[in-house]
């Protein structure tokens, strides 16, 4: 069944769109990710424009995020003061984010920058998720223990001044590191459509030092809020937000989740994180080629 896409301007196979939603929420459920650095990349391969692809995504994790942000609230799993200062830089950063896309629109780069982040960001992510992953496979086989990372803040977070106390986090320190930081997620999140979490979460483990019970709420927190900023961004500014596409993409996502949820119980986090890293590589080789590989032909002219 083909579906007519207000925004992007062109019709699509609406199971097609289901299916790759569903997909998106399959890994979503499997590793614990919110799926969204997945979801515009496989859109743009589809041949959704890139603008139209980032801008809709977000709606699509802020729908993923509602269920888990609220799950872990009700366990205590949210630290809201910190999620609060983190969605003001978020909120502060998808303003600018969005200064920035208009301003790559305007010269006609808004495309070329969104894939070459893309590469950078996948492949930043992956290889070292990919490694991690590796060393923590061969030292199970191996029968050896690999030992836990120590939670500590980083030295320039500990220099800052203006400490405050986040007791859930179990932190005294400035307000401005986890500002700074939801500033610069908010920035990726309108140009390139993602929630954040996949670089959040490591960012508040190792560079704010936060207890590791409160991380992943307080993150689903605040990707919450700000996709939902970004969103409203987007669609004021940008008008980029396709409703059709993010409606179908939503619905798909759902489905996915839950049987992802259901797949990684039986699977070892090791063998998860490795399928993981192969899935983001194979995705940042895949737009790379996009980039640099020449077509037969650049132009073709259809007949109506």
């Amino acid at each position: 069944m083909d579906i007519y896409l207000p925004v992007a301007n062109l019709s699509v196979n609406a199971l097609v769109i289901v299916l790759l939603g569903g997909g998106v929420g399959l890994l979503s459920g499997m590793f614990g990710v919110g799926g969204g650095f997945l979801t515009t990349p496989l859109l743009i391969f589809y041949g959704i424009p890139p603008t139209v692809a980032a801008a809709s995504a977000t709606t699509q994790v802020t729908g993923a995020s509602v269920s888990g942000a609220m799950a872990h609230y009700r366990r205590g799993g949210v630290d809201v003061p910190m999620g609060l200062v983190l969605v003001l830089g978020g909120i502060l950063g998808a303003i600018a984010g969005s200064a920035i896309f208009r301003l790559l629109q305007s010269v006609g780069q808004i495309d070329t920058v969104i894939n070459i982040l893309y590469v950078g960001l996948l492949l930043g992510v992956g290889i070292p998720m990919a490694r991690e992953a590796i060393a923590s496979v061969a030292a199970s086989f191996q029968g050896n223990a690999i030992p836990a990372k120590k939670r500590r803040h980083h030295p320039i977070v500990a220099s800052l001044p203006f400490r405050w106390r986040f007791y859930a986090s179990g932190l005294y320190i400035s307000p401005l590191a986890p500002l700074l930081l939801g500033f610069a997620t908010g920035i990726l999140t309108v140009l390139l459509g993602v929630g954040g979490g996949f670089i959040m979460v490591p960012a508040m483990l190792y560079i704010l030092g936060m207890a590791t019970r409160v991380v992943v709420g307080t993150s689903l927190f605040q990707i919450l809020f700000v996709t939902a900023a970004t969103t409203m961004v987007h669609a004021v500014t940008t008008k980029a937000v396709d409703i059709v596409l993010a409606f179908f993409l939503l619905l798909g996502s759902v489905i996915g989740a839950q049987l992802g949820t259901r797949i990684a119980a039986r699977f070892k986090p090791d063998y998860l994180r490795l399928l993981l890293a192969a899935v983001v590589l194979a995705v940042a080789l895949r737009m790379a080629l996009g980039l640099t590989w020449r077509p037969d032909e650049i132009y073709t002219v259809q007949l109506i």
